[in-house]
């Protein structure tokens, strides 16, 4: 359960940042910058290695443009090694998050409660931001996960959501925001699509949110606007990682996204780590400001931005803004009666396999609409293959609701898992031609 009191005092705190000066927060960011890296050489022996082997020191990073003589760290490295947690913690007593991302890596992240109840008052802000309240009724289609809402919140109705599961079908989902009728309707952006489309091709009206946020998959201009169509509300889009949790997000002004600047350090690099200008694409490394059980210090995070020309916003905010992001734009896969299946509940139902944490890499291929290729990369042999594979196949039919005579299940195990043809690791592929749905 969360200490309300804590959260709510980190969403005050996080609320003026956003109207900090520019020199402000820059002082700010250079002193959080010094502090995460004489505690990471302190106390996580992944991070002292890596200092020893540049030869440099805690004090030689003074601020945020130090941090361009340090690497960048990849998944792959974070994976490999047993040495990433802080040495003051016990592992036993901290917060796990799993996260693969785009890439169908599993990494598994390390928190401690206050720096889980730092995310909510982080994710909070975001959502406030763009225009909810603390007693709007807020409705929440995500991976099903036990929830850490207090007896009180709930009976108050103090930014309390109520939850649906993103695995359910898209049938079961209308129902659930009928039923609701919700100021505030949040869920991956592919879902709140794959409703959308529903909602029209049945001829369905509900009671218009008056906001729709999305996140998770990137979608285009052209279903954002199909979105605020059927549902008559403005959609804002924000932009997160399971290591950070929220990294940026739209404003009421939605010219860009406010990169939380406060809590993390994002730089755009190019291929040679360095960092490219203003309105030029670059590869997304960041470093946490708050992490101290499990250090990202110039982390890369698999997805491409573009750092904005424009210095202010006209919302009076001074986080600074990026102009879009890239490297999140999945396959949908479409099953047999016509079915549609977002890339991020195909991501959920691996995600939520009970072998999932011997995987070290996966994609998802579907190569006809009577057939999946699941390809596994294992971390380790303790289980038997055998029964990875049967107990993944009844996973997949149980959790997509697939029978055997509708969808083929194929599993191959591999030694290593190629990029795709666009250079990325990719974790969910569709083969098929693009359709109408």
């Amino acid at each position: 359960m969360y200490n309300y009191f804590r959260v709510m005092y980190y969403l005050g705190s996080l609320m003026r940042h956003a109207y900090w000066s520019r020199d402000r927060l820059e002082g700010y960011q250079n002193r959080k910058v010094r502090e995460i890296v004489n505690y990471a050489y302190d106390h996580v022996p992944f991070y002292h290695s890596k200092f020893k082997q540049l030869g440099l020191k805690p004090g030689d990073i003074k601020g945020v443009e130090d941090l361009n003589k340090l690497p960048i760290v990849r998944k792959e490295e974070l994976q490999r090694s047993n040495e990433t947690i802080s040495n003051e913690f016990n592992n036993a007593n901290l917060l796990v998050e799993p996260t693969s991302g785009s890439t169908g890596q599993p990494l598994f992240v390390y928190l401690t409660r206050r720096e889980e109840e730092f995310r909510k008052a982080k994710l909070l802000r975001a959502n406030i931001n763009c225009g909810q309240k603390p007693r709007d009724r807020w409705a929440v289609i995500a991976s099903p996960r036990p929830s850490n809402m207090a007896r009180i919140q709930k009976w108050l109705g103090i930014f309390a959501p109520a939850s649906s599961s993103v695995l359910d079908d898209t049938t079961a989902q209308i129902s659930f925001v009928e039923r609701f009728r919700p100021d505030v309707l949040e869920s991956y952006s592919g879902s709140l699509l794959l409703i959308a489309k529903e909602l029209e091709k049945r001829g369905i009206e509900i009671a218009s949110p008056r906001l729709v946020i999305g996140g998770a998959e990137l979608i285009g201009g052209g279903e954002r606007r199909f979105i605020e169509k059927v549902f008559d509300a403005p959609f804002y889009d924000q932009y997160s990682s399971v290591e950070f949790d929220a990294l940026s997000w739209e404003c009421e002004e939605r010219t860009g996204y406010h990169v939380d600047a406060d809590t993390v350090v994002m730089q755009f690099v190019d291929e040679d780590g360095e960092e490219v200008a203003p309105g030029e694409k670059g590869e997304i490394v960041c470093t946490s400001l708050f992490n101290q059980a499990m250090p990202f210090i110039r982390y890369a995070i698999d997805d491409v931005g573009t750092s904005s020309e424009a210095t202010e916003c006209s919302c009076g905010r001074m986080l600074p803004l990026m102009k879009l992001v890239e490297g999140r734009k999945e396959s949908f896969f479409v099953l047999p009666h016509g079915r549609v299946v977002s890339p991020r509940v195909i991501v959920s139902t691996v995600m939520s396999f009970k072998f999932y944490s011997y995987f070290y890499h996966f994609r998802i291929v579907q190569k006809k609409v009577d057939l999946i290729e699941l390809i596994i990369q294992m971390k380790e042999d303790i289980v038997d293959r055998k029964v990875v594979k049967d107990e993944l196949v009844a996973h997949f039919r149980k959790m997509l609701r697939i029978t055997a005579d509708e969808v083929a299940l194929e599993v191959k195990f591999v030694e290593n898992i190629p990029l795709d043809k666009s250079g990325k690791l990719a974790a969910v592929v569709s083969e098929l031609k693009a359709t109408n749905w």
